[in-house]
Formats: structure tokens, sequence, C-alpha cells
């Protein structure tokens, strides 16, 4: 060990666990923008992206491993997020989706933190959901039709509803408690109705917004084309995809969190389309944070019809990161752990 390694000041990061994360309260408006600063570098070009990565433990398992690496500079912190995305986890009690975030010093690459990012998972989704569908969608969008009930859905529908107060709000899932379930949550923390349809076409068909977080176990063409109303946005992100290859036909503008993401990986709701050549660099309007940036316009007209297909990009789990460390430290919140 050589003289400066021993006279070396020690080195702490933070760390914030599950419980730390759920005392912060991250209010909607913190969520959001949060994440709006993440996309705002990213449209500026401030920002670095790796494609994510998979890692397939067992082929029999019923799930995967996603990896995710980013930087955004104007933050000053690098950060990778490892989170595995494992659909039969609620037979043994446990949510779908679980990570770790782990946080950087990009000059010096020392550990800054460690944070339980199950949630962020979660949240960071529907914000990017929800900010995807501001700019996309009818500013007076009335019906939102959802399918799927998992973690992310929850935040899906109540940040879209933040901003938008939908009159109306249909959700459906595969199992009927979880649907139910789902429902009764959104219920009790928006404080209005919400429909639980039987079937995908009752809860697509006429939406003003329609968002599919499905879990499929294969790719099965389940949500039609024709259910889509003109002038709609739909938002397609389930891991195994449920669209049929004409959506992209009837959209008047397709718009991506990160091109460099399109084809990372055998996964995703439009994997079909790049793969076909029906989404590609040519067809594809914009990324998010180029329309957030204003570099590139969102909506025109309400008779757009209008698609927005996310994979999750490791800048928001970044941003949002970085949003709750410095909530957690003016709240006292989290641990110290000595690194070295």
């Amino acid at each position: 060990m050589s003289a400066a390694e021993t006279k070396s000041e020690p080195i702490y990061l933070h760390y914030l666990n599950h419980l730390d994360v759920q005392a912060l309260a991250m209010t909607d408006a913190e969520i959001v923008a949060a994440v709006e600063e993440g996309l705002l570098a990213q449209g500026r070009g401030e920002t670095t992206i790796e494609p994510r990565m998979h890692l397939v433990p067992e082929k029999d398992y019923p799930g995967h491993f996603n990896v995710l690496r980013g930087y955004i500079r104007p933050l000053g912190v690098a950060g990778v997020k490892v989170v595995g995305d494992f659909y039969r986890n609620y037979q043994v009690g446990l949510p779908s989706e679980l990570a770790l975030l782990n946080l950087f010093d990009p000059k010096t690459g020392v550990p800054v933190a460690i944070v339980d990012a199950s949630d962020i998972t979660d949240m960071r989704t529907g914000a990017i959901t929800a900010i995807g569908a501001k700019h996309l969608a009818r500013k007076n969008s009335k019906i939102l039709g959802h399918i799927g009930a998992r973690g992310t859905s929850y935040w899906n529908v109540r940040l879209l509803d933040s901003i938008f107060d939908f009159d109306e709000i249909r959700v459906h899932s595969r199992r009927p408690e979880s649907r139910n379930a789902f429902a009764a949550r959104l219920e009790r923390d928006l404080g209005k109705k919400i429909v639980v349809t039987e079937d995908w076409e009752s809860c697509v068909r006429g939406a003003d917004i329609v968002v599919e977080a499905s879990r499929l176990e294969k790719p099965e063409p389940v949500l039609k084309t024709e259910w889509i109303k003109k002038g709609a946005c739909v938002i397609p992100y389930g891991t195994m995809s449920a669209v049929e290859l004409s959506l992209t036909d009837i959209m008047d503008k397709m718009v991506m969190d990160d091109w460099g993401q399109a084809k990372a990986g055998p996964f995703g709701a439009l994997r079909a389309h790049v793969d076909s050549g029906r989404l590609s660099e040519k067809t594809l309007h914009a990324e998010l944070g180029q329309i957030v940036a204003g570099l590139k316009p969102g909506r025109e007209s309400d008779e757009e019809t209008n698609l927005f297909w996310h994979r999750g990009l490791s800048l928001s789990d970044i941003a949002l990161g970085a949003a709750m460390l410095a909530k957690a430290k003016k709240m006292g919140l989290g641990q110290q752990l000595r690194f070295r």
C-alpha cells in the first residue's frame, strides 16, 4: 500500500433503503420536475447514455435483469442501475421489479450513494409516461385507458391524472384480483371512480390516452389498431409486444425516450416494428428530450394520432435518485456506510 493510500481520508457513501425512500414522501411535482431535468439535459446533449444490457440468469427462469448506465453533466453525477424484472414474483409475495441504483462522482469514480431503486423505477416510469403525454396528447384529454396493474402502472395513472384530471379512468389486467386491487388503490389515492374493464377492447376503444403496460409471457398482438381513435396518444411499453404491426401505420408522430435503446436487447413493445423498418431513424419524429428542450415540436394539432415508446432511461433513474439523495440529506434520512 502506498503512502498516499495510507494517508487518504475515509470515503463514505450514503445508503437509502426502501423505508428511507418511502419516508421522503416525494410529491408528484418533485418526481416530474426531477425527471424533466434529466430529459432537458439529454435534449441539450449534456448527457451520456449507454444502451441497456440484459442478463438472463437461466432460460427457464421467468425473468431477467436490466443494467442501465448514464451520466448527467449538469447534475455532476453518473449512475448504474440494476433492476430485476421477474413477472411471476407475485406468486412469492414480491414485487416484479426490485432494483438498486449506484451513484458515482464522474471525475474520480468514487461511489456517492446506493439507493433502493424499486420505487424510483416505478416513479420515473410514470413520470416519463406523463411527460410524454403532456407533449403528445391532446391538452383536453379526458379518458385514459390503462392496460396493466404492475408497480409502474400506479405511477402512470397517478402522474397522468395530476396533469390531465381525467373524467374517466379505465383499467384492465389479466388477473381480476390484480386489476380490482389496483383500481381500489387508485380510487383511494385519487379520490375518483375507476372503471375496471373485463377485456382489452372496452378499456382501450375511444380513449384519448392509451397506456399499454402489460405483462405478457410472449409477444401477442392483443391490442388492436382499429380500437385506437383518431387523435389519441398511445404509449406502449410492455416487455413483450402486445400491439399489432399496423399500429405504427396510423401514427402522425412517433417519439422515443432514446433512439439508442431501440435495438438494445430482444425485448420491447415495438421490437418487431424496429426489426421490420416500420420504426427507424427516418420515421422517428424525435426523442422526448428534444421536445422538452424545445428543439422539436410535440403535438401540433388535435387531429394528430401520436405514439410514444419508452424503454426506460438511466438518466431518469439518476436524476430522480439525485433529487432523492438531496432531499434525504436535508431530512437527515439514510445511513453513512464506510467504503474505504
